[in-house]
């Protein structure tokens, strides 16, 4: 654990230059999740959120969150798939994008988020927005700038609000994946109906626009963000 803590404190000396802090967002303490990954944290108007995508491969009681073998695994015969994933299996991608997940995995009730944090709900998703001006303004403002992560042209981030939003991709159910650098979704913990889940979305290009929140696959795995209770 002490080494992931000295690992984060590097990663927040070389991140910190891309945050712009505001009078409504400042940085907030650190928090530690089930596995000792370390995470930066930003508080944004009365939220306080993760301020990097989440890494664990455990439930909060200890329990593991299953992956598959191999990692490509087709698993679209299964009710509710509840796996973690890293970006075509290679670990390098957790560290700067967090792993993906079903949305069955982490809407779990062993939780997995760290203690005292949880899921957003697509209400708190609203509620970003609005505290950064609206969903138009807010998708500027939640991602990285520049284009060391995010392709081109990316020029419309500003990052203003410190979410400093990556494009972790995703992995689909058939086991193919996609997308790292393109695009970046973030699940909610509500269903929009029966077959449908709602995520967060932002893009490299405008393509987000119209649908920065909107509808799901549960089975795609996607990344996490976790929001202060």
């Amino acid at each position: 654990m002490k080494y992931n803590f000295y690992i984060a404190i590097l990663i927040l000396t070389v991140v910190c230059p891309l945050f712009v802090v505001g009078q409504d967002n400042t940085f907030d303490n650190l928090v530690t999740d089930i596995d000792g990954n370390v995470y930066m944290t930003i508080k944004i108007g009365n939220q306080v959120w993760m301020a990097e995508n989440l890494r664990t491969t455990h439930y909060r009681n200890g329990d593991p969150i299953l992956t598959t073998t191999p990692d490509t695994l087709d698993y679209r015969l299964e009710a509710e798939p509840k796996y973690q994933f890293v970006y075509n299996n290679d670990e390098d991608n957790a560290l700067i994008y967090g792993r993906l997940y079903t949305w069955y995995a982490v809407t779990d009730s062993r939780n997995i988020c760290p203690e005292c944090w949880h899921i957003p709900t697509i209400e708190e998703y609203k509620i970003l927005d609005e505290t950064l001006g609206g969903k138009i303004a807010a998708i500027a403002k939640l991602k990285a700038v520049g284009t060391k992560y995010w392709l081109k042209p990316n020029s419309d981030a500003t990052n203003d609000s410190g979410f400093n939003g990556l494009p972790g991709g995703w992995r689909s159910a058939k086991g193919r994946y996609g997308a790292i650098g393109k695009y970046g979704h973030w699940w909610c913990a509500n269903r929009q109906t029966e077959e449908y889940t709602f995520r967060m979305f932002l893009s490299f290009d405008e393509s987000c626009y119209k649908n920065h929140l909107g509808s799901s696959d549960p089975q795609t795995a996607w990344s996490v963000r976790c929001v202060k209770d």
